[in-house]
C-alpha cells in the first residue's frame, strides 16, 4: 500500500508539469547563450512544491501517440531532458525555457524537436517512462514574435499574444501586460504617470495635514474642558445639563401642543389653577368678624363692691 500510494503521489507531481507558453517564430525574442533566435517552450511547475523534470521527454510528433509503440520506440521520436542540469529542477511555481530546432550538445536547454515557423506545431511533454503523457497543446500558426501561452500559468485557456504580452522565463498574468502596454502607448515619455504620482502623493500629503489639524483642535479642547472641569467639576456640568434638559422639553411640548402654549407644558397651567383656587378657600377661613368672645371661667377669685367708690374689688 505504501508503494502504491508513493507511486500515486509521484504520477501527480509530475502532473503539475505544464507547457505554458509557446514561440515557433522568433526574430527578436529571448536569444540563447550563442546569440541565436531559436523557437522555444516555456515548462511551468504549477504545483506548490519542488519538481524534478530530468528524464522527462518533450515530443513534436504526433507519431508517438500511436498506442502500438513500445517505450523504447517512443523515446527514440523525442528529446530527452538532461539530468546533469540544476535548473531542471524546478521549485514551487517557477518555469524553464527549452531551445528547440537546436543540438543537445549545445547545453542542457537545448532540443533538437523540429518547429516550423509559420505553420501549426503539436507539442507534448511525456513522464520518464516514455508512456504517460503529461501535457500536450497544438499551436495555430503564429507570426513574426507572436507567443501562444496560456492566460495565466496553469489556466485551461490559452490565447495569442503579441510581443508585448510575451513572459519567457516568467509568470503569465491576463491583465497586467495590458495595462503595461497600454501605459506604453498613451503615455510614452510618461508624463501622465508621474503627474498621477505627484498627484497622489501631494493628496495623502493633504488629508494627513487635515486629519492632523482636527486632531489637535479636538486634543486643545479636550484639554481646555479638562482643566475647567478640574476647578469647577459640577457647576458647569450641572448648567449644562440642566440646559439641555429644559431645551429637551420645551422642544418636546412645542412639537406636541404647538407653538400657542410657548413651550409650556399643560400641567403647569393645571397646577396654576389649583393653587389660585386653594389660596381663594384659605382666604375665605382666615377673615375675622371683628368680635371677640370671652367666655366665663370659674376661679378662686371674688367680686366685691366698695361702698364709697362703687368701684369694684377683686379679693382672693
Amino acid at each position: 500500500m505504501m508503494l502504491i500510494a508513493s507511486h500515486n503521489a509521484f504520477a501527480q507531481g509530475a502532473k503539475s508539469i505544464k507547457i505554458n507558453e509557446v514561440m515557433t517564430h522568433n526574430k527578436s525574442s529571448i536569444q540563447d547563450e550563442f546569440g541565436d533566435n531559436n523557437a522555444w517552450v516555456e515548462l511551468c511547475n504549477v504545483s506548490h512544491s519542488t519538481q524534478n523534470i530530468r528524464g522527462m521527454y518533450i515530443a513534436t510528433d504526433k507519431a508517438v501517440l500511436n498506442k502500438s509503440l513500445s517505450a523504447p520506440e517512443r523515446q527514440k521520436m523525442m528529446s530527452i531532458i538532461p539530468s546533469n542540469d540544476p535548473r531542471t529542477v524546478i521549485t514551487a511555481r517557477q518555469h524553464i525555457v527549452f531551445f528547440l530546432n537546436s543540438a543537445s550538445n549545445k547545453g542542457t536547454l537545448h532540443l533538437d524537436r523540429k518547429a516550423e515557423s509559420g505553420k501549426p506545431l503539436w507539442i507534448a511533454i511525456y513522464d520518464g517512462n516514455g508512456v504517460d503523457l503529461l501535457d500536450s497543446i497544438t499551436v495555430p500558426a503564429l507570426k513574426e514574435n507572436e507567443a501562444y501561452a496560456r492566460v495565466k500559468d496553469g489556466s485551461t485557456t490559452w490565447r495569442i499574444c503579441d510581443s508585448t504580452l510575451v513572459t519567457p522565463n516568467t509568470a503569465n498574468t491576463p491583465y497586467f501586460n495590458n495595462k503595461i502596454k497600454d501605459t506604453k502607448e498613451n503615455d510614452p515619455h510618461g508624463f501622465a504617470i508621474t503627474i498621477l504620482a505627484m498627484g497622489t502623493t501631494f493628496s495623502c500629503l493633504l488629508l494627513l495635514f487635515i486629519f492632523f489639524k482636527i486632531l489637535g483642535f479636538i486634543m486643545r479642547n479636550f484639554t481646555t474642558g479638562k482643566k475647567i472641569a478640574y476647578k469647577h467639576p459640577f457647576k458647569p456640568v450641572t448648567k449644562t445639563v440642566q440646559k439641555v434638559d429644559d431645551v429637551i422639553d420645551t422642544s418636546a411640548i412645542i412639537l406636541k401642543d404647538g407653538l400657542k402654549t410657548k413651550g409650556i407644558d399643560k400641567k403647569v397651567y393645571i397646577a396654576v389653577i389649583a393653587m389660585a383656587l386653594k389660596q381663594y378657600q384659605d382666604d375665605v377661613h382666615d377673615v375675622e368678624s371683628g368680635v371677640i368672645t370671652i367666655k366665663p371661667k370659674k376661679t378662686s377669685w371674688k367680686h366685691y363692691v366698695n361702698a364709697t367708690s362703687e368701684s369694684p374689688i377683686l379679693k382672693k
